[in-house]
């Protein structure tokens, strides 16, 4: 093998004020630390990883990874963790390890590739972000400025030729970071550009922060409207929502002429932004005359589901003089319901005349009017 990882995971984690360990906090559906494991073994490059673990902790820890995952027991100290993880490595000598904190979720697979690169020409790297802020010294009540030209934030993982961290890493050493040793050794060393994503959890804020950063909100609600008109001719019924209505007139259209659904099925589609029913159903197209419209709405709430899209309710409103809506109102919310999925109580049907005015007044058609609000799918 060629290449490996040892991920740190033997802190206490106590400054994130939680009695949980910080890298065993859920970020997300998962463990803290399960997101740098995923990330590795997720990498086409790394052949072996490798999880330093608190001592007594293996049991806990083996049903939270992978079979694939070598698990091995830190020590008292950072540094003595990191040792524990290089005895565990089977990597050539002339192979390379990256060192992790566990506590950095952030972790994205071109940082381990740029890592690797960097080793062709240096002992080790590291990702790494200028230091943008102000620094100071603080002495009692009295403040010195510190000159932040070339100074860095030094990030993990960091990357080292195998054999190279095992010479450097002497066993009475406690360092800040494994790149101290290199350092001390005069080694050369690469700083690659860091992320704000490999951000370490230290403090309880911190954990809320990498939520936001790693996990962003999900995409606000769809809204979308339909609108839609049909003729009355002489006939026996119209069909509203499903449901037949005896009357004296019919409603003239090429399918079943539901105006209602026809709205609706509309406003599905324009809040997903998948066009209308007439691009979907078009009226030239002799396979639709006839057509029930739960047909069409059925498939409009299909294809938003496809889109990444769930219809979360709707609201119908008929535009007519005759016939009556409200005798009927509650079998047309149940069709509604049948064909969508949604729970009666998230769909409204309801009526309105205008007052004898237009052709509505007039009883040469019947207008309705839909909305639809789309959620995400999880």
């Amino acid at each position: 093998m060629r290449i490996a990882a040892i991920i740190v995971a033997a802190g206490r984690g106590q400054r994130t004020g939680s009695d949980t360990p910080k890298q065993l906090r859920l970020l997300g559906e998962k463990p803290v630390f399960r997101w740098s494991v995923d990330a590795f073994q997720n990498h086409s490059e790394v052949d072996q990883c490798v999880l330093v673990i608190p001592a007594g902790q293996t049991g806990r820890y083996r049903d939270l990874v992978a079979p694939s995952v070598t698990l091995v027991e830190g020590g008292d100290t950072r540094s003595a963790s990191v040792r524990a993880g290089l005895r565990a490595c089977n990597i050539a000598d002339d192979g390379i390890v990256l060192i992790h904190d566990a506590a950095r979720p952030g972790l994205k697979a071109k940082t381990i590739t740029s890592l690797v690169t960097a080793l062709d020409t240096a002992d080790a790297s590291a990702p790494a972000l200028p230091v943008a802020d102000a620094l100071k010294r603080k002495y009692d009540t009295a403040l010195s400025t510190i000159d932040r030209t070339d100074l860095y934030r030094v990030q993990t993982p960091q990357a080292f030729r195998f054999n190279a961290i095992k010479e450097a890493l002497g066993d009475d050493q406690n360092l800040v970071d494994d790149l101290a040793a290199i350092e001390a050794a005069n080694g050369r060393v690469t700083l690659i550009v860091g992320d704000e994503t490999l951000a370490k959890i230290t403090y309880p804020e911190d954990h809320a922060r990498l939520e936001r950063l790693l996990m962003p909100a999900s995409p606000a609600p769809r809204f979308g409207t339909g609108y839609d008109v049909h003729a009355l001719e002489p006939g026996d019924g119209v069909t509203l929502c499903g449901v037949k209505i005896s009357h004296t007139q019919s409603l003239v259209g090429h399918s079943d002429a539901d105006v209602a659904w026809h709205a609706l099925t509309d406003a599905i589609l324009g809040a997903a932004a998948l066009g209308d029913i007439g691009d979907h159903f078009p009226p030239s197209d002799p396979q639709w005359k006839g057509a029930p419209s739960d047909m069409f709405l059925k498939h409009a709430v299909d294809i938003a589901n496809a889109a990444g899209w769930a219809l979360t309710s709707c609201d119908l409103t008929l535009i007519c003089e005759a016939p009556k809506i409200k005798p009927h109102r509650e079998a047309m919310r149940q069709r509604t319901a049948e064909v969508t999925g949604l729970p009666i109580s998230a769909i409204s049907v309801k009526a309105t005349t205008t007052e004898g005015l237009g052709f509505t007044g007039r009883k040469e058609g019947i207008a309705a009017q839909a909305s639809a609000v789309l959620a995400p799918l999880a």
